[in-house]
């Protein structure tokens, strides 16, 4: 029998955009973590909205198809002050959504910062310290499209995280608060995949 401790999971985390769609697919085994997969989706800048949206949906979809991933979690558009590069990300976040709900695949949404906070500590950090973060938690090297890259996989370990840090119930239903990130790797270092 099957423990729940030990219970396998595979998030794909997507990070939507009209030029690039950063991606990342984990696998939780109880308390660890380890990467799968991770990367971009070119989008050909002169095809029109329209054609970049079909690329994501049948991208997304083909993810979903060959690594069979339980849950989708997913990046919110962030409120910029250009509406209409935020009406186009959030199109491009539908049409992922879309694709994952044709496959009965369960939907998570988390704002950039959340993302930030659950990965670094801080939800004002920059990429390049989320991809850092990223980088010795699940010990692999750069890659050409490295940025984009690590913002889809950020958002399956913010997943992963959540149900992690929330799946333990105490009877005081509380949580346990880290004051950085160094606290929170020694209290759990059982995780860390080397």
């Amino acid at each position: 029998m099957q423990q729940a401790n030990t219970k396998e999971r595979i998030i794909l985390g997507i990070d939507p955009g009209t030029a690039v769609m950063g991606y990342g697919l984990v696998k939780e085994t109880g308390p660890k973590i380890e990467l799968i997969a991770l990367g971009v989706v070119k989008m050909n800048v002169a095809d029109d909205h329209m054609l970049k949206l079909q690329r994501i949906f049948e991208k997304t979809v083909a993810l979903i198809d060959n690594y069979h991933p339980d849950c989708l979690a997913i990046e919110a558009p962030f409120y910029g002050k250009n509406i209409q590069v935020m009406l186009k990300l959030g199109r491009a976040q539908g049409v992922a959504m879309a694709a994952a709900l044709s496959r009965n695949v369960e939907i998570t949404e988390y704002a950039p910062r959340k993302i930030k906070q659950s990965i670094t500590g801080n939800g004002n950090a920059t990429k390049e310290q989320v991809a850092a973060m990223l980088q010795s938690l699940l010990k692999f090297t750069e890659t050409p499209d490295f940025l984009d890259a690590t913002d889809g996989l950020a958002v399956a370990v913010c997943h992963s995280f959540q149900r992690i840090s929330t799946g333990s119930k105490s009877g005081s239903g509380s949580k346990k608060s880290y004051s950085g990130w160094d606290t929170f790797v020694k209290d759990n270092a059982k995780r860390i995949v080397k």
